[in-house]
């Protein structure tokens, strides 16, 4: 996973810039099993909580892309 660009901050450091093509990405990974996971609440509870859990794993990823 490369970063392109960057910008300089006020200590003269390059700062990476988010690839917003990863980052949407992920999200829309996280979304689909976040939406999986709510339709198996009536079916099976605890694997409706494990892919619930696993969609909120995914977004802190989701937030370091």
């Amino acid at each position: 996973m490369t970063r392109t660009g960057g910008l300089q901050n006020d200590s003269g450091h390059k700062q990476q810039l988010p690839d917003a093509k990863m980052h949407q990405r992920v999200s829309f990974i996280k979304s689909a099993i976040r939406i999986v996971g709510y339709i198996l609440i009536p079916i099976n509870l605890t694997t409706a909580m494990l892919a619930l859990i696993l969609s909120e794993v995914i977004g802190i990823y989701e937030e370091l892309v």
